[in-house]
């Protein structure tokens, strides 16, 4: 399709409970709001159904495609991947789970609209909804590390790990070409590099609803994203000003 407005990058990892009803959720709304889109299912190496199902879709529903890679790379290596391959002039990445609804599109769009290259969407700015909490230990060290990354990589940004986030093309080009991060501090690294690009950024509440099959190890990805924010903070990404 030519002249895309806007592509949607979607990664999945075994996601075979989630994949289908999120991007069938994800391609009616689109298709009532009336615009050029494009849905983009990376498959990361999943183990599961997910490839299967991610192919169905393709062939099922009008403008959707699977990008599949043959092994396991990591989260961020698949929304690497879908946002250098997508063709819309503004492009969002969005969880398989579906945790932000689509619906909260179009507060990021107006974002844009206003002059912003990046519009991301919180669970800790005023006016946020968490529709089904975090169990209270994920959240206590959520919190935790936000401030961690504030301090020492994003500062202002309270929410950086929230999966629904909108570049302009030209943004997600310039920071996912320089991106190094495969795994689940990809949204910091990608934060940071907006902001030592001179990209604007918008941090925008929204409803979130937390799912129980979360991949994510407080405890073994926490530390894990200590040494990715060193590994950011001291490496030469070319093209930015310190």
């Amino acid at each position: 399709m030519d002249n895309i407005y806007l592509s949607v990058v979607i990664p999945a990892y075994n996601e075979e409970r989630n994949l289908d009803g999120t991007v069938r959720g994800i391609w009616a709304y689109l298709r009532d709001l009336g615009l050029t889109y494009e849905i983009l299912i990376v498959n990361d190496g999943s183990l599961d159904s997910t490839k299967d199902i991610a192919k169905k879709l393709s062939n099922e529903l009008s403008f959707v495609r699977m990008i599949d890679c043959s092994s396991n790379q990591g989260k961020g290596s698949a929304v690497r991947t879908g946002m250098l391959e997508a063709s819309g002039e503004r492009i969002l990445f969005t969880d398989a789970d579906h945790a932000t609804p689509i619906q909260e599109l179009p507060a990021l769009m107006s974002a844009l609209d206003a002059g912003f290259e990046v519009a991301i969407g919180s669970r800790a700015v005023s006016g946020a909804v968490r529709v089904v909490h975090q169990p209270f230990y994920r959240e206590i060290g959520g919190r935790a590390l936000n401030l961690f990354i504030r301090m020492f990589a994003v500062p202002g940004i309270r929410d950086t790990q929230c999966g629904f986030k909108l570049f302009t093309r030209d943004a997600a080009r310039s920071i996912f070409s320089r991106s190094i991060i495969e795994r689940f501090s990809f949204d910091v690294e990608a934060l940071y590099l907006a902001g030592r690009l001179g990209y604007r950024i918008a941090e925008l509440p929204i409803h979130w609803s937390h799912h129980g099959n979360s991949r994510v190890n407080p405890l073994r990805d926490g530390l894990k994203m200590f040494s990715d924010i060193a590994k950011i903070r001291f490496h030469r990404y070319k093209g930015c000003t310190k």
